[in-house]
């Protein structure tokens, strides 16, 4: 029977993330007990860690989760390093910004190490197999997040392999992507205003409430949809939410409004790694083929393709600019049409350990004396948005089947970036203005969670909270000393053009590199 379905192999990258790896791996083994799959499933882990004892967990968890009914294969860095220099030397050079340079196997960047995977997974596609490869992160689950009663529960509803199994054998698709329910798929960067409107509405909430009275943050489960929780999402087709959210006590049990108080204080701080404790997703159940409809983003933590898909590798890596699903997805959309979708299929997305209220790692957000700088994730996120904004532009005019000269790529990038600058500048001073109306707010000396000795360790986690929330988006915040400099400026949009103008050959490189071509 394993001879009429596809056979999987599911890549997961993952950087200095053992328990994050140890959890997704052990939610796809117990996917499988649920919903046993016919054909083959196996496990490639691609390591991108820079921690030495990151890297030796993540293969003994591994080794410890491969077994009669999963095979997991470790790719570490040595054998990342021989993929690569595996090819002739000329290949190599064109795709360093595809690959790397060669100089660093750890932290290179969660493209670079998707692209290295993509070479791993070449070496099988030749063997004559029907077989899907499956990309997704270390910090999602093979499960979902629904609403139940006042709380949430994260049940293995979904039968993701037969799914998907069906999908590629029914409809011409070559490259599915998926989404995420739970904690969304942004950066804090991009919703730091929305999260501040509905933090002041809480305490808002709360001034109006008597401490010691039973909790009333309770109550029937709102759905957050893309344009929830970013505060640009305009920018996507979407229209944004007007007012605040409330806060859904997750307490379970009699409890007063200061124990409300205490919990969203201590989850304030998770907001840095990208949780939104007020603006949650959740999935709903859908027929699996009245789900698919066309694409125009990928979502890296979440796609699906055919061997043909490997051709279709994750462009201007070598930036490590945010962004790069969605910029891909406009070049696969341009190039595949009607073969590319999404589906509902979304998986369980957990951006921190609960014993620690923050994630293992996450690139660019760095924490110091118990302070949180976002600019390297910021910065990042502002110039992936020129780049995939810029695509669009150039899509919508031919590219890639059509190239402009380097003058109107230039021209494009150069608009593209005075758009996204005037509209993240006037989000910026409006979300500066937040910061110090709730620091007012929850600085009134007449309010109650004041003077209470029981909230004194609640209150500090609001004043850490307003204090890093100032430190990364007032006026002279690092990211924005960054974004304003003419030098690193002209620096990015100069990388960004050259990436454009060398796509080209970099999809020459690529086909010469692949197993096919090289055939």
């Amino acid at each position: 029977m394993s001879d009429s379905r596809h056979d999987f192999v599911v890549v997961i990258p993952v950087a200095d993330r053992p328990r994050h790896l140890a959890d997704c791996l052990a939610s796809l083994a117990e996917l499988l007990r649920r919903h046993p799959y016919a054909g083959a499933v196996a496990v490639l882990v691609v390591d991108d860690s820079l921690d030495a004892d990151s890297q030796a967990r993540h293969r003994a968890i591994a080794e410890a989760c491969s077994g009669t009914a999963l095979s997991v294969h470790y790719l570490g860095q040595d054998e990342q390093r021989g993929l690569v220099d595996a090819l002739p030397a000329g290949t190599r050079a064109r795709l360093a910004s595809v690959l790397g340079d060669g100089s660093c196997y750890g932290h290179k960047g969660a493209s670079i190490t998707r692209n290295i995977a993509y070479l791993w997974l070449d070496r099988l596609a030749g063997d004559g197999r029907r077989r899907l490869f499956w990309f997704i992160d270390s910090d999602q689950e093979f499960r979902v997040n629904v609403a139940a009663g006042e709380g949430e529960e994260q049940p293995y509803a979904v039968d993701y392999f037969h799914a998907l199994d069906r999908i590629f054998t029914e409809t011409p698709t070559r490259i599915l992507t998926g989404k995420v329910v739970g904690d969304p798929p942004v950066s804090p960067a991009v919703m730091a205003g929305n999260f501040l409107d509905d933090v002041s509405g809480f305490l808002a909430d709360m001034a109006a409430r008597r401490p010691e009275a039973a909790c009333t943050c309770h109550g029937a489960a709102r759905q957050a949809d893309d344009a929830a929780y970013h505060d640009m999402a305009d920018l996507f087709g979407f229209k944004p939410a007007a007012e605040a959210w409330h806060y859904r006590c997750p307490i379970a049990g009699g409890h007063d409004h200061r124990a409300c108080f205490a919990d969203f204080a201590g989850r304030l701080g998770r907001f840095f790694d990208g949780e939104h404790p007020t603006r949650r997703s959740y999935y709903q159940a859908d027929d699996v083929m009245a789900g698919v409809r066309p694409a125009r983003t990928i979502y890296t933590g979440n796609y699906v393709f055919t061997p043909a898909g490997l051709a279709w590798f994750v462009p201007f890596a070598g930036l490590k600019l945010r962004m790069a699903g969605p910029t891909l997805g406009r070049i696969i959309k341009a190039e595949l049409g009607a073969a590319f979708v999404s589906a509902n299929l979304p998986m369980l997305h957990k951006r921190t350990l609960a014993e620690i209220g923050q994630s293992e790692y996450r690139p660019g957000v760095e924490r110091a004396s118990g302070a949180v700088d976002l600019s390297g994730e910021f910065e990042r996120q502002y110039y992936g948005d020129v780049m995939l904004f810029a695509m669009e532009r150039l899509c919508e005019s031919g590219y890639p089947g059509s190239e402009p000269g380097e003058a109107a790529v230039a021209e494009t990038v150069a608009a593209t970036e005075a758009v996204m600058r005037e509209r993240y500048r006037a989000r910026q001073v409006r979300t500066a203005g937040q910061v110090e109306a709730l620091d007012r707010y929850f600085g009134e000396p007449g309010q109650w969670w004041h003077g209470d000795r029981d909230l004194a360790a609640a209150c500090d986690d609001f004043r850490h909270f307003i204090a890093d929330m100032r430190r990364n988006f007032a006026a002279d915040a690092p990211a924005w000393r960054a974004i304003e400099s003419a030098d690193h400026r002209r620096a990015r949009l100069a990388a960004i053009v050259a990436a454009i103008r060398g796509y080209r050959d970099d999809r020459a490189a690529w086909q010469a590199a692949l197993h096919g071509a090289a055939e």
